[in-house]
């Protein structure tokens, strides 16, 4: 098998696996697939791998769930490229074991019922065990397997796999730092974190930058309740430093699409004046001309909104204002 190496799924369909019995038709199929778009991802790399004789797949994973507050177990006889279309038409295919297993005989018990052929269900048990041994040790989101082929030779073998890293957990894992693909991240995205700002690009018109992460979060969801679309999460954390403010100004006016601005700080470590020096900082020396839409609560919140309207800015004490507003500007309206 020649498989292209890109960060997305689809690459069956996209032709960037080939099945080969030669060297020169490795060679062939290598030349075809290196270079190619998969979604958008241009293939620099490819893996030469054994062919297996796959008898039947499965899907296998442990990822959080959210409802249960733990780790679930993931089982599917559905195993292979269209899993998401599966779960979303067929969910009963979907097998879900909360982990840990209260004994071994509890989790072999609920793989018996995927497994029924005993060597198999060994096979599957130490595979869950170790999954969620990687799980955990590794402060991971996710732990895929899809496809777990079973072979002709009756062994279960993991033909394909992703795992995803919580990025809160990789300070604890300096090896899995390494391993950081730049391919992965935007140019902004990389800037912001050397600046020690959380940032991820979305397709929206309304910039928004707001300190911590819970309160982005119930932002660009009151915006998109309010009818307007973020542009962007960007957490600019609880530090006391203008400097923070002009480089996340910088990072969002980068953005060609962005309508209006978003400023929502809620002070507590983060001092409200600080902030309101960072954003004239960022209009006087980015030259801004995009409406900035400015909420500004907390630790000296009247000294900062006082610095802010003494430069012509306004800025208000509510939430809900400044969204509705923000979205005006954007050119969006309320649902």
């Amino acid at each position: 098998m020649v498989k292209g190496q890109v960060l997305t799924g689809g690459r069956g369909k996209a032709g960037a696996i080939k099945v080969v019995s030669s060297q020169a038709e490795a060679e062939s199929a290598a030349e075809k697939i290196l270079g190619m778009s998969v979604k958008g991802f241009i293939v620099e790399k490819a893996l030469v791998t054994e062919r297996l004789d796959i008898k039947a797949e499965y899907y296998a994973a442990i990822t959080v769930d959210r409802r249960a507050k733990a780790a679930i177990l993931i089982i599917s006889a559905a195993g292979g490229m269209d899993i998401e279309q599966i779960a979303e038409e067929k969910p009963e295919k979907i097998r879900r074991f909360v982990m840990p297993a209260d004994n071994d005989e509890a989790l072999r018990k609920w793989l018996a019922e995927s497994f029924e052929d005993r060597g198999l269900l060994d096979q599957a048990f130490q595979i869950a065990q170790n999954i969620y041994r990687l799980f955990r040790e590794k402060d991971c989101s996710l732990v895929e397997i899809n496809p777990l082929a079973v072979t002709a030779q009756r062994r279960l073998i993991a033909a394909d796999a992703k795992i995803v890293f919580d990025d809160s957990g990789v300070p604890q894992h300096p090896e899995l730092a390494e391993l950081r693909n730049a391919d992965e991240y935007t140019a902004d995205e990389i800037e912001a974190r050397e600046a020690g700002l959380s940032f991820v690009s979305l397709s929206g018109e309304i910039g928004c930058m707001v300190n911590g992460a819970g309160l982005a979060m119930a932002t660009m969801d009151c915006i998109k309740l309010a009818g307007g679309r973020a542009a962007n999460f960007l957490d600019v954390g609880g530090s006391s430093n203008p400097q923070k403010v002009l480089d996340a100004m910088r990072i969002l006016l980068r953005n060609e699409q962005l309508k209006v601005i978003l400023v929502n700080i809620f002070g507590g470590i983060t001092r409200c004046d600080d902030v309101a020096q960072g954003i004239l900082w960022a209009r006087e020396q980015l030259g801004i001309t995009l409406p900035i839409v400015i909420r500004l609560i907390g630790t000296n919140g009247k000294k900062g909104r006082d610095m802010l309207g003494k430069a012509g800015l306004i800025a208000t004490r509510r939430m809900g204002d400044a969204i509705d507003q923000a979205v005006a500007c954007s050119g969006g309206g309320s649902l």
